[in-house]
């Protein structure tokens, strides 16, 4: 393997790994925004109120996507594989 070929292989491993992680901390942020406007605007400050919220949506959200993401990453694998 050239040494090229590697650098492009890492670069898109990267960059699938940052595609399939996203729905899962975009859903984290927004319900993190969502529970701290509700926590500001009730005067609750509890950590727990924040955390379970964020734990079942992105719980949920990687149930859903995880077909998607391992069909992603076995996309990757096949083209490394081939591409050697």
């Amino acid at each position: 393997m050239a040494e090229t070929q590697l650098v492009e292989l890492v670069r898109e491993a990267i960059l699938a790994g940052c595609l399939v992680l996203l729905p899962v901390l975009a859903a984290g942020f927004a319900v993190a925004f969502l529970v701290g406007l509700v926590q500001a605007a009730t005067g609750i400050h509890e950590p727990v109120v924040g955390l379970l919220p964020r734990l079942v949506v992105m719980t949920a959200v990687l149930l859903v996507t995880l077909p998607w993401m391992v069909e992603r990453l076995a996309e990757l694998f096949r083209s490394a594989v081939v591409g050697s």
